[in-house]
């Protein structure tokens, strides 16, 4: 019996896809578990439509984020931290700190998990900082490190 799967189930396929099952299992298994529909030509336009509907959501999430990229790209954003009198710093510049200044100073929200630092910035100087926007587009974000 021809079957779409409404989630991934272990040994027969991943969620959305259409697979043949043995009769008894998708009549006793997948059926009533609610794990898969009938492969009926009905629940395969619906199936083809929601791809679609899909594919164009994914199209304008990628879209958005390459504006938001080249927006980020224009900016820098200033950040000040504590110096000592022999030029040694007092502490570290963190993702947080990063995110909350680009919010105030060039009004993106800017999410802190999605900035890529290896490790905080602890010097004084202009620094670049990845940001993973989306798995397909990274942006870079200038943060200019200041005496504060």
């Amino acid at each position: 019996m021809k079957v779409i799967l409404l989630e991934d189930v272990k040994s027969l396929g991943k969620k959305g896809d259409v697979v043949n099952a043995s009769d008894g299992y998708a009549r006793n298994m997948l059926l009533p578990r609610k794990l898969a529909i009938p492969a009926t030509e009905g629940n395969m336009k619906d199936l083809e439509a929601k791809r679609r509907g899909e594919a164009k959501h994914a199209a304008e999430v990628l879209e958005e984020a390459r504006k938001l990229k080249e927006e980020i790209e224009k900016h820098s954003v200033d950040v000040t931290i504590k110096v000592g009198s022999n030029g040694r710093t007092f502490g570290s510049v963190s993702a947080k700190e990063i995110a909350d200044a680009a919010k105030k100073q060039i009004g993106i929200d800017i999410d802190k998990k999605k900035l890529l630092l290896a490790s905080p910035l602890k010097e004084l100087g202009t620094a670049e900082v990845e940001l993973k926007l989306h798995p397909q587009v990274t942006a870079s974000l200038k943060v200019n490190v200041k005496e504060g």
